[in-house]
């Protein structure tokens, strides 16, 4: 695969653990990009055409039942096997799920996402009072957590963390913070085809994930605290979004933070 050179200087300076993030968005923008609209494969989806559902049915029924299970089993096999007996499956049917435990954490991932333009609404262009890319980027991550807290998995997020740390699960994490990150900035109305494009997503999947492994330690009211945190985050990348380099290399100390704080909790990373 070949990278436009403002992409390949951007890599290099990126630090070594955030690179894959900063690649992995360069290919989903190759399908996914404002400037490559025909896409059959476009990540942006369609108001008038809704995207296809991300599993099918029986995966659905298991996964779901299973992931109720979460917040008093955790990401576990138990919590797999639990649903898949009340969703009326054998045992066998285990088979359709070959990463284990980590299915359960995507699914939760991917399901999140996609039902994320149904819970914020925001008003037309024409409205009277507009609302800011900005402000509409501040909502939808907000939005996104509560989706944890309403499932119930905010206590178990940093055994899905260190799920998605196995080196095995990497890939399909990258890709779904990816996704999370070109889906958040669709729904903002962000249309920009510049040379920023690469970065923005990267820096904002580094922002939810900060904010998201801060609301697991979290203990507030309504997760007050988290919400602050997200707004000290997104300052800071306001502060340095004009230049990429200032992008970069706040991206890579939000990554060294956020491995410093998984390891002081036990997650080996």
């Amino acid at each position: 695969m070949s990278l436009p050179a403002s992409t390949l200087r951007a890599v290099l300076r990126t630090p070594t653990n955030l690179r894959p993030l900063l690649l992995l968005q360069h290919r989903l923008g190759l399908q996914s990009s404002p400037r490559n609209p025909s896409s059959s494969t476009a990540s942006y989806h369609s108001y008038d055409h809704p995207a296809p559902a991300p599993y099918p049915p029986a995966e659905t029924a298991i996964l779901s039942a299973a992931l109720a299970h979460v917040p008093t089993t955790g990401f576990t096999r138990t919590a797999l096997t639990t649903g898949l007996r009340e969703a009326g499956y054998p045992e066998i049917s285990l088979n359709l799920f070959p990463k284990g435990a980590f299915e359960l954490v995507r699914y939760h991932l991917v399901t999140q996402r996609t039902q994320l333009n149904t819970r914020v609404q925001f008003p037309d262009h024409d409205s009277a009072a507009p609302i800011s890319v900005g402000r509409k980027v501040r909502s939808l991550i907000l939005a996104r957590l509560r989706g944890n807290a309403d499932a119930g998995v905010v206590g178990r997020w940093q055994e899905a963390v260190a799920l998605m740390s196995l080196a095995e699960n990497i890939p399909a994490s990258l890709k779904e913070l990816s996704l999370l990150a070109d889906e958040m900035w669709f729904l903002a109305g962000d249309v920009s085809v510049d040379s920023s494009w690469y970065t923005k997503r990267a820096s904002l999947a580094g922002v939810y994930a900060a904010t998201e492994l801060f609301q697991s330690t979290d203990q507030s009211t309504d997760f007050r605290d988290t919400e602050q945190f997200l707004d000290r985050r997104l300052e800071e990348l306001r502060t340095v979004g004009g230049a990429v380099s200032g992008t970069i290399e706040w991206m890579g100390f939000q990554g060294g933070a956020m491995v410093n704080l998984l390891r002081s909790k036990g997650v080996r990373i």
